[in-house]
């Protein structure tokens, strides 16, 4: 016969699985116990009419528009083998090989590599080891790999150039703005830059505002976090970090700190934070979404899905069918619900530019509930909470 009784402080929103203690076990007779399981605290949200925060002004100049156009003739540009030695801005064909310890690495060796000398996009040191050398050149340096079973390592690089061309570039005309884009002037490819960066700029301010008026919400909303979801969050986020994200580029904990310039105890400070923000954010902005009777329809939940389909580099439906084998679909219904939750607040808040000129934002709680996203990372506030129920 199992015994126990059930206490509740206050509203009893029980999320995860208890932890059960048997504290009595007679065989066939009696089993006692305690059990306690995590809930979700009560929180109180006063007033955030009054929240005021302030963004940058979009503000788009002839020089952002200069630097625009010319990437866009970076892309265009062409090569033509030259019979001389290589200098900046040239593309060289080179082979590769790296050595540790003296001994070549079996994923060190390669051939044929295209690279633009001052790009900044192979490895340290090699832009001064290929210029001033001509097709057939030679030279070999030292360098720490960036990824490969040597990640981290120094090894000692030799590179050889087997050939170097020289980048021409279109002129700025008329013509190029025909080659380059759907218009048939030059100005009118300017007029489109200005355009488009000047979208991206109030997206910017956008995201912005609603970044800050979270901090502002939750500057006001006294949040407990509990110590078991907190060290949950914090143990998520290393692992994901570890595992995940630093695994793919080659790279472990010690090695991101160092190129961070990170202590160790600096990476735990931060990390701890940032899960304390995140599970604050789901509390208050979930206790939003009750006070308000959000609800999230079917056409919202597409467009959410789409979108995160989108950031993961996969299709759709390859997205859908994930979420939904992996139980994920409660998730993005809440990522959703707290972005509508923000936006209620963004809405209510007063924001004004760098110029003093109060910022009319579009109500978009996809932007918001990308906003809620990063916060969060992941959070799992939906299976946590603060107060304990004891059996």
């Amino acid at each position: 016969m199992a015994t126990g009784t059930t206490r509740t402080p206050g509203r009893c929103d029980v999320l995860g699985q208890p932890e059960v203690d048997i504290t009595e076990l007679k065989d066939g007779e009696t089993l006692n116990f305690t059990a306690e399981v995590d809930v979700r605290p009560t929180i109180e949200i006063p007033d955030y009419s009054g929240i005021e925060v302030e963004v940058d002004a979009v503000e788009v100049t002839d020089e952002d528009i200069e630097k625009s156009v010319e990437q866009l003739r970076e892309r265009f540009a062409s090569t033509s083998p030259v019979e001389r030695a290589a200098e900046d801005g040239d593309v060289v064909t080179i082979d590769l090989e790296a050595k540790v310890d003296g001994e070549v690495l079996e994923d060190g060796v390669a051939s044929g590599v295209s690279y633009t000398i001052g790009s900044g996009e192979l490895l340290d040191g090699i832009d001064d080891a290929v210029k001033g050398l001509e097709a057939g050149g030679e030279a070999t340096f030292t360098s720490e790999l960036k990824g490969g079973s040597a990640a981290g390592k120094e090894a000692e690089v030799t590179v050889k150039v087997t050939q170097v061309a020289a980048r021409e570039l279109p002129e700025l005309d008329d013509e190029f703005a025909q080659l380059a884009s759907e218009f048939d002037t030059l100005d009118e490819l300017k007029a489109d830059s200005r355009k488009r960066l000047e979208n991206m700029k109030q997206y910017d301010q956008a995201t912005q505002a609603q970044e800050r008026v979270l901090e502002k919400l939750l500057e006001l909303v006294e949040v407990p976090v509990p110590e078991k979801l907190l060290e949950d969050e914090i143990n998520t986020r290393k692992h994901n970090l570890e595992h995940h994200q630093l695994g793919q580029m080659g790279l472990d904990l010690e090695k991101y700190l160092e190129i961070q310039g990170k202590t160790a105890e600096e990476f735990d400070t931060e990390t701890k934070d940032a899960a304390v923000k995140g599970i604050k954010t789901q509390f208050v902005l979930d206790e939003l979404v009750k006070r308000e009777k959000l609800n999230v329809n079917q056409e919202e939940l597409t467009e959410h899905l789409m979108r995160r389909a989108a950031s993961s580099g996969m299709s759709p439906d390859q997205f859908a069918q994930a979420v939904v084998e992996g139980g994920q679909v409660p998730l993005l219904v809440g990522e959703v619900a707290r972005g509508k939750a923000l936006a209620v607040v963004v809405e209510a808040a007063t924001v004004k530019d760098t110029n003093g000129e109060v910022i009319d934002l579009d109500d978009d709680e996809d932007e918001t509930a990308e906003t809620v996203e990063a916060t969060s990372e992941e959070t799992p506030a939906e299976d946590k909470g603060e107060d304990k129920t004891e059996a």
